[in-house]
């Protein structure tokens, strides 16, 4: 009897998720950062250049009935790299972080294959640090938040877009070096370039 009750609720289930349309698959791709670290504390940095970076992750889409809209939440891991100039120790360094972003963007498709979307992101700092050993610690943990929009097109299974992103306010950070505690900023400001695959 336990069997045929659990047999019905999965019948059950299965069905709702077929009438709700959902989609779900994988992503991944590159990003490339276009705005530095700000200095908020000493002038220690000077000559900020981006690097490209990467994302990977998964998705979902939730069709909205009737208005023809879809909600597509997506969980990605991603990696930026910035590079400047040290003056304290005069070298180079490469600046890294990761994050967590959460973004939740209200989509439309045109033209059949054609896909276009706009919606928060919500960002975590996993961890950050530089390339050289005069920096010992950093500390640039927290929330952010940011607006995505952008663009693409799907071919069956596989999905391609390009992104803009935007963070409404900086990721303030602190370092320690030979100087003491130095503070300064990081805002993020993106173009996202990703490929994905639905089950």
């Amino acid at each position: 009897m336990k069997k045929v009750i659990i047999m019905l609720f999965l019948a059950f289930g299965f069905s709702q998720v077929s009438n709700a349309q959902i989609d779900f698959g994988i992503k991944g791709g590159v990003n490339y950062n276009s705005e530095s670290i700000k200095e908020t504390g000493q002038d220690v940095f000077s000559g900020a250049k981006s690097k490209t970076g990467y994302h990977a992750g998964i998705w979902l889409r939730f069709k909205l009935p009737v208005v023809g809209f879809y909600i597509r939440p997506e969980l990605v891991y991603t990696n930026l790299e910035n590079e400047v100039f040290y003056k304290t120790a005069a070298k180079t360094t490469t600046h890294t972080f990761q994050k967590i972003d959460i973004p939740v963007l209200l989509g439309k498709k045109i033209f059949g294959i054609g896909n276009v979307y706009i919606g928060p992101s919500f960002q975590y700092i996993l961890d950050s640090d530089f390339s050289i050993s005069d920096i010992s610690s950093v500390d640039s943990k927290g929330f952010t938040m940011g607006l995505q929009f952008g663009g693409g097109v799907e071919f069956g299974k596989l999905g391609i877009d390009v992104r803009w992103e935007r963070a409404f306010s900086g990721i303030e950070s602190s370092l320690a070096s030979t100087l003491g505690n130095v503070n300064y900023d990081t805002r993020i400001n993106q173009i996202i370039v990703g490929l994905s695959y639905k089950f």
